[in-house]
């Protein structure tokens, strides 16, 4: 029995060292099992080099048919298969046997990597290094090193402020303003909110952000909608006259960049949602998209 359990161990434990992986950035990174893991943070045209470690186990030798490692980008999604959008490969090592650990230099140089990771609702862009020791048989044996990717935006040309209204003939009329309808992923939310004519009411306000993911196209477009964050602007019943100052410091939330139509698989929007509900729990809304971008990764 002992024998048959060995059989499908794997014959070798395969690892991936960055060269600067003890002093580079890490992001923390929620797996599908709900447990996060550190993954560390390349931006498109960085170096992505370290070593390939490869330890035989039981002592015993390996016979393989070459090692290679291979970068690639992804965008898995969960109804359909994954894409590989880019696909660089480096043959570490012709056909032959290997005795005892064995150590692969490699490196990419400037790779281009155009797209953030991003971890979704439905959708997942990942970046992965994969390292293939090649066999007749059983298998290939394979391992995968993902890594994060971030990429930095310079800032928008042009930025403007934005004023909507909310009303209830005759009885609600509200006027709220932001700086701007452009955010840097740390950036401050500043606002204020007018009441103009106040004849129902009112429990209280909050203001979300929302993040709504598309993929696919046309008829076949799946939009998941997610309430990152909730915050009560408001708790108790204005008066006309009256006007409320709106302060939401971003850094504290869970936020990405918005993506527009990446590789035409998927895209990610921002909208700020005020919300008021009255007494009688009705809630009232007026939604807003925004952008966000990224200046430090």
């Amino acid at each position: 029995m002992n024998y048959i359990v060995g059989v499908f161990k794997q014959p070798c434990v395969i690892s991936v060292k960055f060269a600067d992986g003890d002093t580079r950035k890490q992001a923390t990174v929620k797996k599908e099992t709900g447990q996060s893991v550190e993954l560390p943070v390349f931006s498109s045209k960085d170096t992505i080099s370290g070593e390939v470690h490869i330890v035989p186990a039981y002592g015993k030798k390996i016979d393989h048919l070459g090692v290679k490692i291979e970068l690639f980008g992804q965008i898995g999604l969960s109804l359909d298969r994954g894409y590989d959008f880019t696909s660089l490969v480096r043959e570490l090592d012709i056909p032959g046997e290997i005795y005892q650990h064995k150590v692969y230099p490699f490196e990419f140089s400037a790779v281009e990597m155009p797209y953030e990771s991003y971890n979704g609702a439905r959708v997942k862009l990942r970046y992965v290094l994969r390292v293939t020791v090649g066999r007749n048989f059983p298998s290939n044996i394979i391992h995968d090193s993902e890594f994060w990717v971030r990429n930095t935006s310079p800032p928008p040309e042009k930025i403007n402020p934005i004023k909507m209204e909310v009303g209830i003939e005759d009885c609600l009329h509200i006027e709220f303003e932001y700086s701007k309808d452009k955010y840097h992923l740390t950036d401050v939310v500043i606002g204020k909110i007018y009441f103009l004519l106040v004849r129902i009411k009112i429990k209280h306000m909050e203001l979300e952000i929302r993040r709504r993911e598309s993929t696919g196209s046309g008829a076949n477009t799946i939009v998941e909608t997610e309430t990152l964050a909730k915050f009560e602007l408001m708790d108790g019943a204005p008066v006309r006259g009256e006007s409320i100052p709106i302060r939401l410091f971003l850094k504290n939330y869970d936020l990405t960049p918005t993506y527009r139509n990446i590789n035409n698989k998927f895209s990610v929007k921002y909208f700020f949602n005020l919300v008021l509900v009255d007494e009688e729990d009705r809630r009232y809304f007026k939604q807003q998209e925004v952008t966000m971008y990224r200046l430090d990764p």
